[in-house]
């Protein structure tokens, strides 16, 4: 688990907490892929799409892989994350075993020649952003639970369950939050 806003670095996860309820963020859980005094960048783990490859590219028919939404901000932009660097090549490493980006025609011609595994790729449209010391300010004021991620949490996880095991994996009080209900007032 990270402690405070001073550790917030590519790799951390940002955990919304039960009680947030902005649209964009409820429930989300964030991977940061770049902290910087100029801003910081970050993909949702947990938002599909009902959108696929094939209806994003033309050279991509047939290629039915669901596309997640990585946030609010530039919704018409492409990201990936990977854990193929020694086949696609430019990737940042933001955490051990997770890549971000690299060489979208050398994934492409992968998908199409079946050299890629579907399993150890992720696509995202738009991303989620924040300005120079605003995410920090957030976290300083409860707006995100931060904690540590890993290749199973961000390529193995079912989405849906995404939210409930990040808090879990930290154990004590948060686990008890991972079963904190949707909607309170209904029970």
């Amino acid at each position: 688990m990270i402690k405070d806003h001073t550790q917030l670095q590519a790799g951390a996860l940002l955990v919304a907490p039960p009680m947030q309820w902005d649209p964009n963020f409820r429930r989300a859980v964030v991977l940061l892929c770049e902290h910087t005094d100029s801003g910081s960048f970050g993909l949702i783990l947990n938002r599909s799409l009902t959108i696929v490859m094939e209806q994003v590219f033309e050279d991509m028919s047939g290629l039915e892989e669901e596309i997640s939404w990585g946030g609010p901000v530039q919704p018409e932009t492409l990201h990936f994350l990977h854990r193929l660097p020694e086949l696609i090549p430019g990737g940042i490493e933001i955490r051990p075993g997770i890549y971000w980006g690299g060489d979208f025609d050398v994934v492409k011609q992968s998908i199409h020649d079946e050299k890629l595994d579907l399993d150890d790729i992720r696509f995202f449209l738009g991303y989620s952003g924040w300005s120079p010391g605003q995410l920090a300010d957030e976290v300083e004021h409860g707006g995100w639970i931060l904690t540590e991620s890993d290749t199973d949490t961000v390529f193995d996880t079912a989405e849906s369950a995404v939210w409930g095991q990040a808090l879990r994996s930290m154990g004590g009080s948060f686990a008890i939050l991972a079963n904190f209900p949707d909607h309170p007032s209904l029970n």
